[in-house]
């Protein structure tokens, strides 16, 4: 079985790491042999529903073992399994789902509710009915022979500028993040991994293959708790954790605390974190946070390892990949850079980090709708970037409008569709503020239709019945007109040097 897919890894795991854990997840332990056992059945239970290879399997779940279940089951028929974020409703599912054009869905009960709302056509499985694919109850299945450029998942992006979108990531892509992460975490069979982040994310779910790659045990939390992290990683026996940049100042805020040294995790893949809390993270809770860059339609590109970290930098171009910073003023230049002439800007100069690979199948196959793009293509990344003189990176912002609230990206074009739907809102523009998480505030500017008067706490009230809880404004500015360029376009530069003002509403002041 090719190992560069993901039946492959469960199948050469198993054989190598057998009885050693693979997995915990809500009081479930399952050995590597037993995740094997479960993959197949799964696989057999998904067939005996009418699921066939090549169809393709939404999923509406929490952290939960049914979801590792179904990713590993579905990879074992041969389908495509689309993890969708819980915290989609309305209009936004109604997108993904579009989008995606899933033949059946697999949801959480608790959450069945959405889908009724939104008209799901196709067969939908809740979990704890006699429907659901559960392991163990049909016969086993071979694996499917899949290829590493076959598509293992759909996992959509935050829509930064526009509609989320659909990447299509193959089991190869999947295997090389395994590696590669092991890889500059330096994880070995003696390790113990733990997330409490949302495995519908690229970051979460890669944690799987980089288990597998090396046998090292996976304890899955179902969420993020900053009062109890250090604890729960301490119960799991944690020598690896996973943050992300938002998380660490949450962290440092809570009080000192026994918790905080008591646990054997001693590093941990934490990209964003804020350059001046790398140091102060470390002193206070004894683990180094290895950054770097990849994406869902990428891999681990540029990266560092625990022994050579740099606070504030992402790391320097991995074996296998390419990078270039080039001008970040590319507003009409197409997502794919063909041709080797792209030029670099200078060292220490801010530009649009553009990257590529010579690994096959390391990379996304595109997004839903369009053609799969020429493996020697530069891609870009839509991230801000200064390379220096010696080959490290550090990140500066995003080339284009994202807002980024703890760990999410946010669309300010789904805020801004969100707003518009409001009956007294004439025009709206959403875009970023500083938080004290190190991250991002969503704040927007409103405009109010010709004699109508606009609430803002209406506005806020209104965007929580339209889009995810962290997507909701903090803050929001009624405002007479927004500023505009010749050609029409919201000067947000301009809103964001005004801020939060003395006139703004803060729904949380």
């Amino acid at each position: 079985m090719n190992r560069m897919t993901l039946p492959g890894l469960v199948d050469a795991a198993a054989a190598h790491h057998g009885e050693r854990a693979f997995l915990t997840l809500d009081g479930t332990v399952r050995t590597y042999a037993q995740t094997r056992t479960a993959a197949a059945t799964t696989a057999g239970a998904l067939a005996a529903r009418g699921c066939r290879p090549g169809d393709r399997v939404a999923a509406l779940l929490s952290n939960r073992v049914e979801l590792v279940d179904l990713v590993l089951g579905c990879a074992w028929l041969g389908a495509v399994v689309v993890p969708l974020n819980t915290a989609l409703h309305g209009r936004l599912l109604r997108h993904a789902l579009d989008e995606s054009q899933p033949r059946f869905l697999y949801v959480e009960g608790e959450l069945a509710a959405r889908v009724e709302e939104v008209g799901y056509a196709g067969e939908v499985w809740v979990t704890g009915s006699p429907q659901a694919p559960v392991p163990g109850i049909e016969k086993a299945l071979d694996a499917h022979p899949s290829r590493p450029g076959d598509t293992a998942a759909i996992l959509f992006t935050s829509g930064t500028t526009g509609p989320s979108r659909g990447v299509r990531c193959p089991h190869g892509q999947f295997a090389r993040w395994g590696r590669n992460v092991a890889d500059s975490l330096r994880l070995t069979a003696d390790d113990t991994l733990y997330t409490c982040l949302p495995l519908f994310h690229t970051n979460a779910l890669n944690t799987l293959a980089q288990a597998m790659t090396v046998g090292a045990s996976l304890v899955v939390d179902r969420r993020f708790s900053a009062s109890r992290h250090w604890a729960r990683a301490a119960e799991a026996g944690a020598t690896c954790v996973y943050v992300l940049g938002a998380m660490v100042p949450m962290l440092l805020a809570q009080p000192p605390g026994p918790a905080d040294r008591a646990h054997r995790a001693w590093r941990g893949l934490g990209p964003g974190t804020p350059g001046a809390l790398w140091d102060v993270f470390r002193e206070r809770f004894g683990v180094t946070l290895v950054d770097g860059f990849g994406s869902t339609e990428t891999n681990l590109v540029i990266g560092s390892v625990p022994e050579d970290c740099r606070p504030g930098y992402m790391g320097t171009v991995r074996d296998g990949f390419e990078a270039r910073v080039v001008d970040a003023h590319l507003s009409s230049v197409p997502d794919l850079l063909a041709g080797p002439d792209l030029l670099a800007v200078p060292d220490g100069t801010p530009g649009e980090l553009v990257v590529r690979t010579d690994q096959d199948h390391a990379f996304a196959t595109g997004y839903l709708g369009e053609a799969t793009p020429d493996p020697g293509a530069w891609r870009r990344t839509g991230d801000r970037v200064v390379r220096e003189a010696d080959g490290w990176f550090r990140f500066v912002d995003r080339v284009k409008d994202c807002i980024r609230r703890r760990g999410e990206n946010i669309s300010s074009y789904e805020v801004e569709a969100a707003l518009r739907a409001h009956p007294d809102v004439a025009e709206a523009a959403a875009f970023p503020v500083p938080s004290a998480l190190a991250e991002d505030e969503v704040m927007v500017a409103v405009v109010p239709r010709a004699g109508r008067a606009l609430d803002p706490e209406d506005v806020a009230r209104h965007c929580a019945g339209q889009l995810p809880a962290f997507a909701v404004p903090r803050y929001v500015d009624v405002v007479e007109a927004l500023p505009l360029t010749e050609t029409g376009k919201v000067r947000k530069a301009v809103l964001r040097g005004r801020g939060v003002t003395g006139g703004t509403w803060d729904r949380c002041g």
